[in-house]
């Protein structure tokens, strides 16, 4: 079984992206590594090319800033590493540069790659989702952010990324079939430093909205984590070990009272519906036929 994993990134040093973290966090699982590295400001690609020249490919790439609508361009960048991947690939997994594996997932990872390598109606791996926020202590607990999302999915040159690359479709717009397995992705896009953060998301949000709206959303130069923070909750479990050193020298102070979260009752009957009865009414990118 030939496993491949691919990525996209640009200015990592600049804004703190724990990307040498990410990959890490995958290589374990893969035979190569494919990334797209944008022409940066920074020492990125260096970066890069120092995690391990044996497994990692590099695609060197430039944005194309006019895709200014959606979150395009880093669809666009994600499948330049895709058009990349061998065509022997069985699987490739995906991973963004500030998400992690968890290493204790890695038995289930593999297993499921196995179990559904040669079932034809599997197409990709639904993964759970972690999203930190404010800092390592607290993660997301509100229908507000997406619980599940493909992050493996098998070689097929009609797959593209779709959207701002949170997910994949096929051919004529068709949403991959998935098969839920018991592995979780940790999203730490949220905890940085309140001013890397700040420049990060005005940077980030010129790929979706026009100068006046990010200047109107992130005023200053600080983010303000209370201004745009959604209910939360403590998180008691692991992180992955990759990520501990960013844990050890965490550097801005973070703390958030359980008891602000005020969810409407709409989002009480979601979130009920989802940790309750396994019945998510939110947004999906994809047909799942395994849970």
């Amino acid at each position: 079984m030939k496993v491949v994993g691919f990525s996209f990134i640009k200015n990592a040093v600049k804004y703190d992206f724990p990307v040498v973290e990410s990959i890490k966090s995958v290589l374990p699982l893969c035979d190569k590594f494919y990334i797209a590295v944008g022409k940066s400001e920074d020492d990125t690609l260096e970066l890069i090319r120092s995690i391990d020249k044996d497994k990692i490919i590099i695609i060197e790439t430039v944005w194309d800033e006019t895709l200014r609508e959606g979150g395009h361009v880093l669809a666009a960048e994600t499948n330049k590493a895709m058009q990349a991947l061998p065509a022997d690939t069985d699987w490739a997994i995906y991973i963004q540069g500030d998400e992690l594996f968890h290493e204790k997932d890695y038995p289930a990872i593999r297993t499921a790659m196995e179990t559904h390598k040669n079932n034809p109606k599997i197409e990709g791996l639904l993964f759970h989702y972690l999203h930190f926020y404010g800092s390592y202590s607290y993660v997301a607990d509100s229908n507000v952010w997406y619980p599940n999302e493909i992050r493996i999915i098998k070689y097929n040159p009609a797959i593209f990324s779709y959207k701002d690359a949170q997910g994949f479709r096929k051919g004529n717009n068709e949403k991959l079939q998935v098969a839920q397995i018991d592995a979780t992705v940790y999203h730490y896009g949220y905890v940085k430093p309140p001013k890397i953060l700040q420049e990060k998301f005005k940077n980030s949000s010129k790929f979706y909205h026009d100068d006046a709206w990010i200047e109107q959303t992130f005023p200053g130069d600080t983010f303000d984590f209370l201004e745009h923070v959604s209910e939360l909750k403590r998180f008691e479990t692991s992180h992955p070990k990759l990520i501990q050193e960013r844990i050890d020298r965490l550097n801005w102070e973070f703390d958030y009272d359980i008891s602000m979260n005020n969810p409407s009752l709409k989002k009480r009957f979601k979130h009920f519906l989802r940790k309750y009865l396994g019945i998510d009414l939110g947004y999906k990118n994809y047909k799942l036929i395994i849970k």
